[in-house]
C-alpha cells in the first residue's frame, strides 16, 4: 500500500501544481481587465471630484461595501495581526489612492497605466532591501532597463518640458508602485496565516472608519452630493472603481499572493498599460508611437525581473515564495 502511495504522490503533487497556477492565471487574467479600466475611471470621477476627494471616496466605499465580511472577521484577528492589517491598508490602499488620483490631474490615463508597470522591478527592489532575497545578474538588469524606460516615458510625455512638467505628477505614481510592491512582500511574510477576504476587508475596516469620519463630517463632499445633480454621476464612477477595482479585485489579487510568488501576483501590472491605453484612445487621449519603445523597454526589464536562471533563487522559493505556505 505504501509503495502504491509513493508512486501516486508524486503525480498527485504534480497536478496539484498545475491546478494552481491554472487557477493563477484565472485569476490574473480578469484582473488585468479590471485594473486597467480603473485609470478612465478615476479620470472621469475627476470631473466631479476633486484628487483628494476622489482618494477619500474610494476608500470609503470600498469599507461600506466590505462592512458586513469586516465585522464577521473581526473575531479572526489578534493584536498582532490587527497591527500588520492597519499597515497593510494604509501602505497599499491609502496612500496609492490618492496619489493616483493626484497624479492624473497632471497626466493622462494611459501614461498612468504605463507607469503602473514599475510595480514588479519595485516588488524585487524591496524584496532584496527588506527580506534578503538574492537575485541573478539578469534581475538586476532588468531593474535597470526598467527603470530607464520609465525615466524616457516620464522624459517624452513632457513634451518641450521634458522632465520639468511631469515629474511632479509621475513620481507620485511611482511612489504608489512602491506602496504596492512593500504591500506585496508584506502580505506574503507577515499575513501569510490570514486568508484574502479577511486580510482585504480588514485592512479597510482599519482605514476606513477614520475615512468615513472625515467624509461626513470634515469634507465638501454630502454638500456636493446635495446640492449638485451631476454629482451623483461621479459617485456613480468612484462606485465601480471602489467596489469592482478596489474591494473585488484586492480580494483575488491577496488570494493570488498567497498561492503564488509576490513577483507573480505583480505581474498583472504588466499588461494593465494596454487596457488603459485603449480606454485612453477611445476617450480621446493623445498617444505618441515613441510611448511605445519606452514601454517596451518597462516590459523587458519586468520580465527579466522575472526570470530564474541562477541558483541564487533557491532561498527565495524556498523562504517566501513557497507554493507550500499554509493558506
Amino acid at each position: 500500500m505504501v509503495y502504491y502511495f509513493n508512486s501516486f504522490a508524486p503525480y498527485f503533487l504534480a497536478g496539484l501544481m498545475r491546478n494552481k497556477v491554472l487557477i493563477s492565471w484565472t485569476i490574473l487574467l480578469p484582473l488585468v481587465l479590471v485594473w486597467g479600466s480603473s485609470f478612465i475611471l478615476i479620470k472621469k470621477s475627476l470631473l466631479y471630484f476633486s484628487a483628494t476627494e476622489v482618494g477619500i471616496l474610494r476608500i470609503t466605499i470600498t469599507f461600506l461595501f466590505l462592512l458586513p465580511w469586516a465585522i464577521r472577521s473581526l473575531r479572526k484577528i489578534d493584536k498582532k495581526h490587527r497591527n500588520y492589517l492597519i499597515i497593510s491598508g494604509v501602505i497599499g490602499s491609502f496612500i496609492p489612492s490618492f496619489m493616483f488620483a493626484i497624479a492624473q490631474t497632471g497626466i493622462n490615463s494611459s501614461l498612468a497605466g504605463i507607469l503602473n508597470s514599475l510595480t514588479p522591478l519595485f516588488t524585487l527592489i524591496l524584496g532584496l532591501s527588506f527580506f534578503r532575497i538574492k537575485a541573478s545578474w539578469i534581475n538586476t538588469l532588468g531593474v535597470i532597463i526598467g527603470l530607464v524606460g520609465a525615466m524616457g516615458l516620464i522624459y517624452v510625455s513632457g513634451g518641450d518640458n521634458g522632465f520639468v512638467f511631469n515629474i511632479k505628477y509621475a513620481s507620485l505614481i511611482i511612489i504608489a508602485t512602491v506602496c504596492y510592491a512593500f504591500n506585496v512582500n508584506f502580505i506574503k511574510v507577515y499575513l501569510k496565516d490570514i486568508d484574502a477576504l479577511t486580510i482585504t476587508v480588514l485592512t479597510f475596516f482599519y482605514i476606513g472608519i477614520p475615512s468615513l469620519i472625515y467624509v461626513l463630517l470634515f469634507s465638501d463632499i454630502p454638500n456636493k452630493i446635495a446640492n449638485e445633480n451631476n454629482s451623483l454621476l461621479g459617485i456613480g464612477y468612484v462606485s465601480i472603481l471602489a467596489i469592482a477595482g478596489t474591494g473585488i479585485a484586492l480580494i483575488a489579487f491577496n488570494r493570488l499572493i498567497k498561492i503564488s510568488s509576490p513577483v507573480f501576483a505583480s505581474s498583472v501590472t504588466y499588461m494593465i498599460p494596454i487596457v488603459a491605453i485603449i480606454w485612453g484612445i477611445i476617450d480621446g487621449e493623445i498617444f505618441k508611437p515613441i510611448y511605445v519603445l519606452w514601454f517596451f523597454l518597462i516590459l523587458i526589464g519586468v520580465l527579466m525581473v522575472n526570470t530564474k536562471s541562477s541558483k541564487s533563487h533557491k532561498p527565495l522559493d524556498k523562504e517566501l515564495f513557497s507554493r507550500n505556505n499554509k493558506i
